[in-house]
């Protein structure tokens, strides 16, 4: 007992004690840490999608986003946007763009952008830093959602600027919200949790993954609903209708008054 208690006055007992502390630390956070790499492949489904994900990255992204996906002058950096920044942006055309300086357009994908070269892709960009994961089907799944819940929700966060039915509309700077009538629902979850451009990110603690299937649900059902009369006019109601009726009505006028104007100089004549 008595050496016991002479070692543990001696003077590397403290360092011996500390260092012993920091190797449990060390090793606890190694086996408890989230592994990116792990993480990436069970978003695309293959180990080895992020070796296949990095080739197709220098192919096709590397020119503007950098190497390392560190970003450069022309485009941001990719570390920590998540696999379904990546999904959202190749599959609905707008990555590559064309032009780096305007707002990226939906356009037809790119030949080499197939599905499991997209999800190739996101494996590796998710494998940098993380960030927010492709949504499951389950999560998308408007069959599953509330649509009277999701139409109070839209028009909560999101009429300002993509329309009562999301017919989209203009932004400040030049830039526009896009239509939402091309987008697929997990595209639409996608956007919400990434933010593209101009628009904001709602996350889980703004807006939960159940709300965010009940948003999906209500836009999905408006492209169902048909038109009285054959033309929407965005619904945005009577206001938009009025503004139609009146300058039809004053063309109508004026084109009515240049006739008789007319008809009334050739009689005299």
């Amino acid at each position: 007992m008595k050496s016991i208690t002479a070692r543990r006055r001696h003077r590397l007992a403290r360092v011996a004690v500390v260092a012993l502390a920091l190797s449990l630390l060390g090793g606890t956070y190694a086996l408890a840490a989230p592994n990116n790499s792990a993480d990436a492949a069970m978003a695309s489904g293959k180990a080895d999608d992020v070796a296949q994900g990095k080739s197709l990255y220098v192919a096709h992204c590397s020119s503007c986003h950098g190497m390392n996906a560190e970003g450069t002058a022309k485009a941001p950096t990719l570390v920590g946007v998540g696999a379904a920044a990546v999904d959202f942006q190749v599959s609905s055309g707008r990555m590559p763009a064309g032009d780096a300086s305007s707002q990226a357009p939906r356009k037809p994908r790119a030949e080499w952008a197939t599905d499991e070269a997209i999800s190739q892709l996101a494996a590796y960009i998710q494998s940098l830093g993380g960030g927010p994961t492709i949504p499951t089907d389950e999560q998308v799944d408007p069959a599953k959602g509330d649509p009277a819940r999701g139409g109070e929700l839209f028009r909560a966060n999101c009429i300002q600027c993509h329309n009562f039915v999301g017919a989209g509309g203009a932004l400040t700077e030049g830039k526009v919200a896009p239509p939402l009538n091309p987008a697929t629902p997990r595209q639409i979850y996608e956007a919400m949790v990434t933010g593209p451009q101009a628009m904001p990110v709602f996350n889980d603690s703004v807006i939960t993954p159940d709300q965010k299937r009940d948003m999906i649900a209500y836009i999905v059902s408006v492209r169902e609903q048909t038109d009285p009369g054959g033309w929407g006019l965005g619904r945005i109601g009577p206001v938009t209708e009025g503004l139609v009726a009146w300058v039809v009505g004053i063309t109508l006028v004026i084109l009515a008054s240049i006739w008789i104007t007319a008809k009334k100089r050739r009689t005299q004549a």
